[in-house]
């Protein structure tokens, strides 16, 4: 849990939002949760609740992108890779209470693409996930085209199965794609 008053403002909003989207979340509850004075939200944050969640969002982007990147850096076992993303995905969500989701994708259904910065935030993020798969992909042997579809369906998957996960309260969904997708992207290699 961050110490200053700012990364707790942040983090709690990147929490809420997860649980909640940018409408269920107000700043009321954002003061609460991070026990941060009024007037602090307004110095660090003067535009407000949007300036707040595009932070936030894009702070919570940053991490994923960062361990996916991580993962992928070698290209020595794309397959492993993703099925480790997934478990520790799966890992988050079971410790959580099932309430931990993709930082993206409740902006996303709770906005739609009409909410201009914080839209395109949210468009870019999937945007890198994708471009992250794809080189790994690439770097491990599979053609440039079928990384690239392969690296849609990894997140398409993932999102999908967070989304069914949740709702069972149950893993169970992101462990089977775990496999699923080992399975495709190991077939894709001996291609």
């Amino acid at each position: 849990m961050a110490t200053d008053t700012r990364d707790r403002i942040l983090e709690t909003t990147a929490g809420l939002l997860q649980h909640r989207g940018f409408h269920g979340t107000s700043l009321n509850e954002i003061l609460a949760e991070s026990g941060a004075p009024r007037g602090s939200l307004y110095y660090y944050f003067p535009g407000g609740k949007e300036q707040l969640a595009l932070e936030a969002t894009a702070r919570a982007i940053e991490e994923i992108t960062r361990i996916l990147e991580e993962l992928m850096s070698d290209g020595s076992d794309p397959a492993g890779a993703v099925r480790s993303y997934v478990e520790a995905a799966a890992a988050q969500l079971r410790e959580s209470g099932f309430t931990f989701g993709c930082p993206v994708a409740p902006i996303v259904l709770d906005l739609g693409p009409e909410a201009g910065a914080l839209a395109q935030v949210c468009r870019d993020a999937f945007a890198d996930w994708q471009r992250t798969l794809r080189e790994g992909f690439v770097r491990a042997g599979i053609a440039e085209r079928r990384a690239a579809s392969l690296a849609v369906t990894v997140v398409s998957a993932i999102e999908g199965a967070l989304l069914l996960a949740r709702a069972a309260r149950s893993t169970e969904p992101l462990q089977a794609i775990a496999g699923e997708l080992g399975t495709l992207i190991d077939g894709a290699l001996a291609r």
